[in-house]
């Protein structure tokens, strides 16, 4: 049995991990890296990259099929399910080299491919090898939650991991869980032609401001998506091929194939946490806001610490430990900028607060501002006008930022910096933006802002009058 010492031990090759490993080698730490499955963890080979690769699929069959309002004949897609799936898997294999176990010890990282288990507050085995690490940094990621519903374990299903290794299209697939993976995955199969029924057990899309999710479902619903809320599952029976849900209310839904789509459980089964000293809370390890667990010399990044389960917070973890671990410096974890995105037609971002949260945390000081994606000339053009962007203003300052619509994803990086920033409504308005861009949203949610100031104002048309006069 090898014994190897080493500065930093990274537990973990998903998003959050490899930065760690990448970051720390390259500023001269050495550094372990453990990983007993796949580099690039859940993201990669099962998460933000095969979903957002299918989705693309979906689009093309869209587009071809609703293509008559631009004045190019609508003809029915020849979808080739297996040949979309070859897509996905292309896509993967092109962004595996930035993630592979060669890029990295090519940084200088000592690559472990073995799952790795506390033995000592110290020390952790992974095969034959123990690890003593000066640090240790768990960002072991999450799992697809698999709910004990009666039945469940009697018949074949899906979750994130398997989904994409199909090669027939579902006849009709059967979501249980209306989040975020389960509507994105809900559209894309829809118009790959499979039927699609979500079973959500409360609301669908519930973390999202409802006003924003309505625009959403609408549009899901208008495409074919049935989508049954307050449908909780009670039992689930069946075989391959004819897969019936009964909710707890009576009613049964019926479908060829099976999706669960419920949630995620953080990966702590195989750590030994116990031997380390490092205690659980909730649904992940707990964490102080530097992000260390209740072993002072052990950190937890990412899903597994419990918070946000993002690809892009963990990546923000990560840079917080490479200032906290390796170059000693002090780093807390904050929230409040961290926006995040569903990849539907039309998007859905967010980022702070939502209007309710503003309102209950805010209460009269709060400003709501308004701004429909109908007056962008870009979105006209392109017969993209359904949206929304509502921007939660305290005092001159955004607190939460709520849209709805094409490109939702990309107009909140704006937002993103003006949160991370604590930058104001006025620095929002100075940007100029060019014409004609769905950027321009942003912009014009910020000038609705101002624009009861400057227009409706009986003080400014005053001073106005007074420069006309005195004016040469």
């Amino acid at each position: 049995m090898a014994r190897i010492k080493t500065d930093l031990l990274v537990i973990g090759a998903g998003s959050g991990g490899l930065s760690v490993a990448a970051g720390a080698s390259q500023m001269g730490a050495k550094v372990v890296l453990l990983e007993g499955h796949k580099m690039g963890g859940d993201c990669l080979n099962y998460g933000c990259v095969p979903s957002k690769a299918l989705i693309a699929s979906g689009k093309a069959a869209y587009g071809q099929a609703h293509s008559a309002p631009y004045g190019v004949a609508n003809v029915d897609p020849k979808v080739d399910y297996a040949a979309a799936k070859d897509h996905v898997a292309d896509v993967i294999a092109t962004i595996a080299p930035v993630d592979s176990q060669e890029r990295f010890e090519g940084f200088g990282v000592h690559v472990i491919r073995e799952f790795g288990h506390f033995i000592s507050p110290t020390e952790v085995q992974a095969g034959d090898d123990v690890i003593v690490a000066r640090r240790v940094v768990i960002a072991t990621g999450s799992s697809p939650l698999v709910p004990p519903i009666p039945g469940l374990d009697k018949v074949p299903f899906e979750t994130n991991e398997t989904l994409f290794e199909l090669r027939d299209a579902p006849k009709h697939l059967l979501i249980i869980g209306g989040g975020p993976i389960g509507m994105e995955m809900a559209q894309a199969h829809r118009r790959l032609g499979s039927r699609v029924t979500v079973i959500e057990g409360a609301k669908a899309m519930a973390n999202d401001d409802p006003e924003m999710a309505a625009i959403v479902l609408d549009k899901l619903r208008e495409e074919g998506v049935e989508i049954a809320e307050d449908a909780l599952a009670a039992e689930i029976r069946g075989k391959k091929g004819a897969i019936e849900v009964e909710a707890k209310d009576g009613r049964v839904f019926k479908g060829s194939h099976l999706l669960m789509a419920v949630g995620r459980k953080t990966n702590t089964e195989r750590l030994n946490l116990e031997a380390a000293g490092i205690r659980t809370k909730g649904r992940g390890i707990k964490v102080d806001a530097s992000l260390k667990t209740t072993n002072r010399r052990v950190y937890a990044i990412g899903d597994v610490a419990g918070g946000m389960q993002f690809t892009h917070v963990a990546g923000y973890h990560a840079g917080l430990i490479i200032r906290s671990a390796v170059l000693g410096l002090p780093a807390k974890e904050r929230t409040d900028h961290i926006p995040w995105a569903t990849y539907t037609d039309p998007e859905l971002a967010q980022i702070g607060l939502t209007e309710a949260q503003a309102r209950k945390k805010h209460g009269p000081a709060l400003e709501v501002v308004r701004f429909e994606y109908a007056h962008n000339d870009r979105a006209i053009a392109e017969r993209k006008t359904t949206g929304l962007i509502k921007v939660m203003v305290v005092k001159g300052r955004p607190v939460g930022v709520s849209i709805a619509g094409t490109q939702a994803g990309e107009l909140i990086n704006l937002w993103a910096l003006v949160l991370a920033n604590k930058m104001k409504m006025s620095q929002v308005a100075a940007m100029v933006a060019p014409y004609p861009t769905i950027g321009e949203v942003n912009k014009r949610a910020a000038g609705a802002y101002f624009s009861p100031r400057l227009f409706d104002s009986s003080k400014v048309k005053w001073v106005v009058g007074m420069v006309q006069r005195w004016l040469p």
